[in-house]
């Protein structure tokens, strides 16, 4: 006990630094927040699917709730039913036993849904690829809107393809 007290004295406190205020991520923000309460009425709600992944990218998703990131600030919401979401966010390649269950997640969402894979692996396969038990990238199972690449993708850019689906969305019904 003594030796490893003489360690950590010896070593000091060690811990991540605190991260600086981004004028980038805080004017992508605002942005994201303007498009939530112009289309959605303010409140924009994502069901998250993993469909097969490593769970790198969920933890930059879970990433997306706190303080620094606030989602829900923002107004969007994770919900557990695909009846309740506006957005699919789905994470990983789809692996054979989620094939049928992303499929009817997709049909359960209603109109107009929004799809953005997430990760390599959701973007391409990844290092997975098409197998006997992996159909690959999500596009081959579902409509994708937006693809945002990344092993994982950091919190930022997720952000960024949350506000560029969103944008096409406003966009696509826009000449409807």
């Amino acid at each position: 006990m003594y030796q490893i007290l003489k360690q950590i004295l010896k070593t000091g406190i060690k811990t991540e630094a605190v991260p600086q205020p981004d004028e980038a991520l805080r004017a992508t923000t605002r942005r994201l927040q303007a498009a939530v309460l112009e289309r959605f009425a303010g409140a924009l709600t994502i069901r998250h699917v993993d469909a097969g992944s490593c769970n790198g990218c969920e933890l930059e998703i879970n990433a997306l709730n706190n303080p620094y990131y606030n989602l829900e600030g923002l107004g969007i919401k994770f919900v557990a039913s695909p009846r309740h979401a506006d957005l699919l966010l789905v994470t990983g390649p789809v692996s054979r036993h989620m094939e049928t269950a992303l499929q009817r997640t997709y049909e359960a969402t209603p109109e107009p849904k929004l799809v953005v894979a997430t990760g390599d692996c959701g973007c391409t396969g990844g290092i997975f690829g098409e197998s006997y038990a992996s159909c690959g990238r999500v596009g081959n199972v579902i409509p994708v809107d937006v693809a945002v690449p990344g092993c994982p993708p950091t919190p930022y850019a997720i952000i960024q393809g949350i506000l560029t689906a969103i944008s096409i969305s406003k966009a696509g019904t826009a000449g409807r």
